[in-house]
């Protein structure tokens, strides 16, 4: 087993390489400027899969958040975000691997992606789904409103 090490001012990290991927991306640019070549690098972002353990610990951390929802009359922001997120993956989202804050899901009625805005929920019922939608139906919601109403609006469908 190989160990890669990374360092940082304040702190050194040790990952396990087995299960460690790199993904190279281009240089980064900036608009012209006295320190723009010298801010010029190559970028590496480390990609870590989870083993089958791990993937089930994760799932008893999610079941302890779905535990300690508040009451389902309280104000979506009265929520924390891992409450939050445990509570659209037992309603069957699932979340986008590339932006955390957006999530789909497919049901034999209907599509839809949500995002979590800062200041409110956004639900986009997709008319490339199925359905008859002439176009995207989307919908806000404040967080001041309770998880149910929210949960039964959403699910109501477009």
């Amino acid at each position: 087993m190989e160990t890669l090490t990374l360092s940082s001012i304040s702190s050194t990290t040790r990952f396990n390489t087995t299960n460690l991927h790199l993904s190279s991306f281009s240089p980064i640019s900036f608009p012209s400027s006295s320190f723009s070549t010298s801010l010029r690098t190559n970028r590496r972002t480390l990609i870590l899969s989870k083993s089958a353990s791990e993937e089930t610990e994760i799932t008893a951390v999610e079941d302890d958040w779905l535990k300690n929802l508040p009451d389902k009359k309280k104000p979506l922001y009265s929520h924390s975000l891992p409450c939050i997120e445990g509570w659209l993956k037992q309603l069957g989202f699932f979340q986008k691997s590339d932006d955390r804050a957006v999530w789909f899901i497919e049901k034999t009625e209907w599509h839809a992606k949500l995002s979590l805005d800062l200041t409110d929920l956004y639900i986009r019922y997709l008319k490339s789904g199925p359905g008859n939608l002439d176009k995207d139906v989307e919908r806000r919601f404040s967080y001041a409103l309770s998880r149910e109403d929210i949960e039964n609006a959403i699910l109501g469908g477009p």
